[in-house]
């Protein structure tokens, strides 16, 4: 059986990523004998279409279900009409996640479980504090966004705007508008979320990483224009 898992690096003790369209890898696995490929993300940095554009990279893959944290309309969508079932709500190491794939613990969803252009613009409907009703920009793009069951989901999203602008989006939405992850194994429901929580944190540092380098590109452009 061929599968795909979205991870933060190209070997099977790398942690899976919580995002299908912008993880940085996607590993191919055989589960038969654990032979894998290793494939960087050429989507990683798109505007828009990231979830769609990977979707289609994996069917041309012949996977036949793929692992990841969160998975939004559009990259469902696209993944079911190719014949490929979606498993989310996945964390920890990649070997753990084959592991619970081959002993019959994780099920295809038939719904995406968090929604389209997640955490763009919303409005916080359970915050209290200064948070509370906030509304926090309006981003263009796509972006990752993890729920949490008891709480509210938190999202956040970027994009490339039209021309040379950019645009980023970071939300709020309550526990409702988007499914918790699957339920883990009994006894380690603690370590897996702080899996989690330490996966969104580090999806979220790159994507300040990317807003900086973004930054000093239109720093210099500006610079070129002004000594033109």
């Amino acid at each position: 059986m061929k599968i795909a898992i979205t991870t933060t690096g190209p070997d099977l003790d790398a942690k899976v990523d919580p995002r299908f369209g912008r993880c940085p890898c996607f590993l191919i696995v055989e589960t038969d004998d654990l032979s894998f490929e290793a494939i960087e993300n050429p989507n990683v940095a798109l505007g828009g279409g990231a979830g769609i554009q990977s979707a289609q990279l994996m069917a041309e893959r012949g996977v036949q279900h793929v692992l990841t944290g969160n998975c939004g309309p559009n990259a469902h969508q696209t993944l079911l009409a190719a014949g490929i079932g979606v498993i989310v709500g996945c964390s920890g190491s990649v070997r753990d996640a084959i592991e619970l794939y081959k002993t019959g613990q994780l099920s295809p969803v038939a719904e995406p479980n968090v929604a389209s252009h997640f955490g763009m613009g919303a409005v916080s409907t359970d915050a209290t504090g200064p948070a509370a009703g906030a509304t926090f920009g309006a981003g263009m793009g796509r972006g990752m966004g993890g729920g949490r069951g008891m709480g509210g989901g938190r999202g956040m999203g970027r994009g490339m705007g039209g021309g040379r602008g950019m645009g980023m989006g970071r939300g709020m939405a309550s526990g409702g508008d988007a499914a918790a992850p699957q339920a883990a194994p009994a006894g380690n429901a603690g370590d897996d979320e702080l899996a989690m929580l330490q996966q969104h944190a580090e999806a979220m540092m790159q994507e300040v990483r990317q807003i900086q380098q973004r930054i000093q590109e239109l720093e210099r452009e500006k610079s070129r224009g002004g000594q033109g």
